[in-house]
């Protein structure tokens, strides 16, 4: 779908919020947001539940050449709903995680050699010299905001989401829309993109989830009573 069509309740933005929001657009500084360099789209599936799938439009900044961050939007319009954020790594910091730790972190080779990971508007060999260095990589994912159930809000507890690891996972129809919206075949790109290849030592058999489903769960627990702790200021 172009957009997840939730109406989010609320009143229209007044004029006087409109006014405020100009000045503050003109004299503070945006130097975080600023750094965002790059539109990537894909889609993600719930860690826990791999028949919902959504389409995800991640819009990235380096932190250096091995670390990326992106912040997740339902789609590129400009009313679009911030849903989930993703950290990008290189295979040598993913290899150097606890192993309890790489479960939570999908591969993304299969995103990009089979074309359904790809940067709208940009032409595709310039695409592909960013993608060679994408498709090694791994990233961890979180989504707080359920727009394919019809969520108005964000609700619950944050998801886990992986991504797509072979043929046959992604709906058909998701695909055929995201190719007819950005104009561009996942077939033609999975041919161009053959010359690639993933992580040098193959994909972690960790990561993934470790080939099992996986959910956040919120529990109680019991915190130490207030005066065990320091009395630092009086």
């Amino acid at each position: 779908m172009a957009s997840s069509h939730v109406e989010v309740p609320g009143e229209a933005t007044e004029t006087s919020t409109a006014v405020v929001e100009t000045a503050t657009g003109i004299i503070q500084s945006f130097a975080p947001i600023n750094q965002i360099h790059q539109h990537l789209c894909a889609f993600h599936f719930y860690a826990d539940d791999m028949t919902r799938q959504v389409e995800a439009h991640h819009y990235c900044a380096h932190l250096n050449e091995e670390v990326r961050q992106c912040l997740i939007f339902d789609s590129s319009k400009a009313d679009a709903k911030l849903i989930g954020v993703e950290y990008i790594i290189s295979p040598m910091l993913f290899l150097a995680l606890p192993e309890e730790e790489k479960p939570l972190w999908h591969s993304h080779e299969y995103e990009v050699k089979s074309g359904v990971l790809f940067m709208p508007d940009l032409p595709l060999s310039v695409q592909r010299m960013d993608l060679e260095k994408v498709v090694k990589t791994y990233g961890k994912t979180f989504h707080f905001w359920q727009v394919d159930r019809g969520d108005a809000l964000p609700l619950g507890l944050p998801s886990i989401m992986m991504a797509l690891t072979r043929d046959g996972q992604l709906y058909d129809h998701l695909a055929k829309d995201v190719e007819n919206r950005f104009e561009i075949s996942f077939e033609k790109e999975r041919e161009n993109r053959a010359y690639m290849s993933g992580p040098e030592h193959g994909i972690h058999p960790l990561a993934n989830g470790a080939g099992k489903g996986l959910k956040l769960e919120l529990r109680d627990i019991d915190l130490p009573p207030l005066d065990s702790f320091p009395r630092i200021f009086v």
